[in-house]
């Protein structure tokens, strides 16, 4: 039986549910946890954090952006000369980076208050409104403002509960529950890792930006659909998508990227092979090589980001809890792992996904203020027995593979602990509402 220690907390008593329960070995630091004394901390590092942000993180910003251009650069210069490494390679960092670091930190405000100009950095502004603007700031499957829906507001406050819509153990049920060899299942994952951002992320995120349109003008939802099952690629085809056409998906999401991605850019390429002697074939180089980039860099990106939040050791919850609430804090660790860090190189070939505990904490912080404040996020959590899971890149994506296969399951959170921290985080949202 567990006997929790609430001599340092005295904001509640403890109720028999959690004095009574039966903690698994690897929840036993719950019996000891000061629950309040970690939030005041987080919270408090939080805003020194946002407070010291400035141009440092502005020239770290132009930095990486500098960085993702140049790799652009040299993939566009040489995709029509044959087939290549070089091409494939930087072409496909371009589009991880410009993604991951760029726009994701952009879209959740992480330079709003600290970049001059407001007009381009920031993430009202950010890849939204135009196509053009999309070209220009962030162009890939998923379109911004969906993704702003899906991964900015309902991932992130939502996380590894069961509306979050990127919650791999719940994505992936059918394919944990199919009755076919192992072997035929790590082939799924395979396409799924290679095709991941059209077949899935697109329509998913669509589905979400519907989803939220729909419930801002009242439209009901009807009983039979349920908004937590994913849209992928193959349900829109096959008609199994309340929200939106076939027709929809490809022409408002899916081919503007495919047009003007991987066939209109490369056609200087045409224009020159046709000056050079070459005919088409430059042109068709160009094509292959950003096809060949694009199953690279849905790679890339299934290592960095599908594993951020999925494992055996990774918690999830039953009920929502409170933005910047100390739950909600707590779930950020719990629920997330940070990878090698700690220099620019190492956290740019990570796309800056390396410092999830910290992004998920902060949302709105810089690339820069995550590198400063994992060490010391990581010391508040050893103080106070919090588990921090910082691990190799790869092996959490086997830990994240043995999840969507069914080898493993996710742990849930101890109920009785779940329910008293939310009690307590209406209990000091309460008091700071009658302070104002």
């Amino acid at each position: 039986m567990c006997r929790p220690d609430y001599a340092k907390d005295t904001s509640a008593r403890a109720p028999a549910a959690v004095k009574n329960c039966e903690l698994s070995k690897d929840d036993e630091w719950l019996v000891k946890f000061d629950f309040t004394s970690f939030s005041e901390e987080i919270r408090a590092l939080g805003k020194k954090l946002e407070m010291e942000q400035g141009p440092a993180d502005v020239a770290h910003l132009n930095k990486m952006i500098r960085w993702s251009n140049s790799f652009a650069a040299v993939g566009l210069m040489t995709m029509g000369f044959g087939v290549n490494p070089i091409s494939i390679i930087c072409l496909s960092l371009y589009t991880f980076s410009r993604w991951t670091m760029i726009a994701h930190h952009v879209c959740h405000g992480g330079y709003e208050k600290c970049h001059p100009n407001k007009n381009r950095w920031s993430r009202f502004k950010f890849a939204l409104g135009t196509l053009w603007r999309r070209f220009n700031d962030w162009f890939d499957w998923m379109m911004p403002e969906a993704w702003n829906v899906e991964h900015n507001t309902r991932h992130h406050y939502n996380l590894s509960e069961v509306t979050d819509p990127d919650l791999v153990e719940n994505n992936l049920q059918f394919l944990r529950e199919l009755q076919v060899p192992v072997f035929v299942k790590y082939t799924m994952v395979a396409f799924f890792a290679l095709t991941w951002k059209w077949f899935y992320y697109a329509p998913n995120t669509y589905k979400e930006l519907k989803l939220a349109r729909m419930r801002r003008d009242g439209v009901k939802i009807p009983p039979h659909i349920n908004p937590s099952d994913q849209i992928t690629f193959k349900s829109a085809l096959f008609g199994e998508n309340y929200f939106y056409s076939f027709a929809e998906l490809i022409t408002v999401v899916l081919a503007p990227y495919l047009l003007l991605h991987f066939f209109i850019i490369p056609l200087p390429y045409l224009a020159l092979g046709q000056q050079m002697g070459y005919g088409t074939s430059l042109y068709w180089n160009a094509v292959k090589n950003l096809f060949l980039a694009e199953f690279l860099t849905n790679a890339h990106g299934f290592l960095a980001v599908v594993t951020n939040h999925a494992g055996d050791d990774m918690y999830r919850f039953r009920r929502a809890c409170r933005p910047f609430s100390g739950s909600f804090y707590l779930r950020q660790v719990l629920a997330s792992v940070d990878y090698s860090m700690g220099t620019d190189a190492v956290d740019f070939l990570h796309g800056w996904l390396n410092y999830q505990i910290e992004h998920h904490m902060w949302p709105n912080l810089s690339m820069l203020s995550y590198q400063k404040s994992a060490p010391l996020v990581q010391e508040i959590c050893r103080r106070h027995n919090v588990p921090y899971i910082k691990e190799s890149v790869f092996l959490r994506l086997k830990k994240t593979v043995d999840i969507m296969v069914g080898n493993t399951s996710m742990r849930w959170f101890p109920e009785p602990f779940e329910n008293l921290y939310l009690e307590r985080d209406a209990i000091v949202e309460a008091a700071a509402l009658k302070s104002e």
